[in-house]
């Protein structure tokens, strides 16, 4: 391993940065943002176009479910190992090796193929696309100290809800017009094009880890009182993780991720097939639902800069905000299914899966608050690989569930995913608190 191969060296000096360094981070920023963009509309191709492929291949809801929960079978293997690595080689270099990827995986689909190219396709798809949410807001917040870490790490959180917002109408007219093969093709070579423009403008920022482990300490003095462990060096990996705040944040956005994955692939269908929406009307309510998610994220962010700046502790500023919203989001569930259709139902659909997005955020940076700057990737990594094994189990549960019980299986699965969020909206409330682990890692 060269010299080039790993973060480079963090400068020391104050908190704040000259407005040529502030500039960087915001472009930065912005690009990954669009970087996530492009993640998720990636994702969301095999939702947008489910009946199309179901029809095109000759799948049933079981089998269809199986090949969308193949995107996930390596999904959380290389989140993890990416993410440790992350804290030995650049976050630059491990994020462009992922944009290249991800066109690259996508073009057997593209050009044509059957089932098996299908699954092989998504399957290295999701390879690449494991860890491109934690190292991304690894090298976002690499630009920030910790005070104002809420609304970069909210922005590119809310990448995901703008992935789909884009996604949605554009590729369901280029799915009706030209074919789902062709929005494959559309989401590769939009890849590509991005790929070009981080090699110019991508990189680290000042508050990333130096090569010898140590971290820059004006992270340490920029935490405004908080009692982050950033100044310290070496700790475990099996400490961090063993920590409550760690398995709170990530059992937290454990429920997130499960209502993510339902929405990617099943929930065009379950508008559609479950309560008779039309085709533009189920996009229509499905950008109300990302919107909602959209609003919710940069809501999270600045009620909890705002709590934080006037010395509310993590606990509260942090896994408080995000323990509420997964509990609303979760009675939107439970109650979906007793509801009669109309209004009300849709107000209960998109409540209960909007409202659950905020957490992926607040999981990322209640984390990288606790953890060391040369712990970081690994700690994120972890928490993802974990997170995103709900992708695995719940497009399989809910395609089996349809072919049990047809359209009623939808409303099975609703029910699951808001007791899924309840116990992870209880987990935030009373596992969560950093400053509490963060002595305990100092100890």
């Amino acid at each position: 391993m060269t010299d080039t191969d790993v973060a480079p060296a963090v400068p020391a000096g104050p908190p704040e940065a000259p407005s040529g360094k502030r500039r960087r981070a915001w472009t930065v920023t912005a690009l990954l943002l669009v970087f996530m963009m492009i993640n998720f509309a990636d994702k969301s191709v095999m939702g947008l176009a489910a009946e199309e492929i179901r029809q095109d291949l000759g799948l049933s809801a079981s089998a269809f479910g199986l090949a969308s929960s193949a995107f996930f079978l390596l999904f959380s293997i290389s989140g993890a190992a990416v993410g440790l690595l992350a804290d030995r080689v650049r976050p630059k270099w491990l994020i462009l090796a992922m944009a290249v990827l991800w066109s690259v995986s996508q073009a057997p689909m593209a050009v044509g193929g059957g089932l098996a190219v299908l699954v092989i396709s998504r399957v290295l798809l999701g390879a690449a696309e494991g860890p491109a949410f934690p190292v991304a807001q690894q090298a976002t917040l690499s630009w920030f100290p910790n005070h104002r870490r809420n609304l970069p790490g909210a922005l590119i959180t809310l990448g995901i809800t703008l992935g789909v917002l884009v996604a949605a109408p554009v590729l369901t007219w280029v799915i009706e017009h030209h074919g789902w093969r062709s929005a494959v093709t559309a989401v590769a070579l939009a890849g590509a094009v991005w790929a070009l423009l981080w090699i110019s403008l991508g990189g680290e920022g000042p508050y990333a880890a130096a090569p010898d482990g140590s971290h820059d300490v004006s992270d340490a003095r920029a935490g405004a009182g908080s009692r982050t462990v950033s100044a310290q060096r070496g700790i475990p990996y099996r400490r961090i993780l063993a920590t409550r705040t760690w398995i709170g944040a990530t059992a937290a956005y454990f429920g997130t991720y499960w209502v993510i994955a339902f929405a990617l692939v099943w929930l065009p269908s379950y508008l559609q097939d479950a309560l008779g929406y039309t085709s533009s009307g189920s996009t229509r309510v499905l950008m109300l639902v990302w919107g909602l998610g959209g609003v919710a994220v940069i809501g999270q962010a600045c009620l909890t800069g705002w709590l934080l700046r006037r010395g509310t502790a993590s606990r509260w500023a942090r896994g408080g905000v995000g323990g509420v919203l997964l509990l609303m989001a979760a009675a939107a569930c439970l109650a979906l299914p007793l509801a009669s259709a109309g209004i009300l139902t849709a107000l209960l659909l998109i409540a209960g899966f909007g409202l659950a997005g905020a957490m992926s955020s607040i999981a990322v940076t209640t984390v990288t608050e606790l953890a060391p700057a040369d712990r970081r990737g690994g700690a994120l990594g972890s928490m993802n690989a974990v997170v995103t094994t709900a992708g695995l189990i719940a497009p399989t549960l809910i395609g089996h569930l349809v072919d049990t019980y047809g359209a009623e299986g939808y409303h099975y699965a609703v029910l699951i995913t808001g007791a899924v969020l309840l116990l992870s909206g209880t987990a935030a409330l009373a596992l969560i608190d950093p400053d509490r682990d963060a002595r305990r890692l100092s100890a």
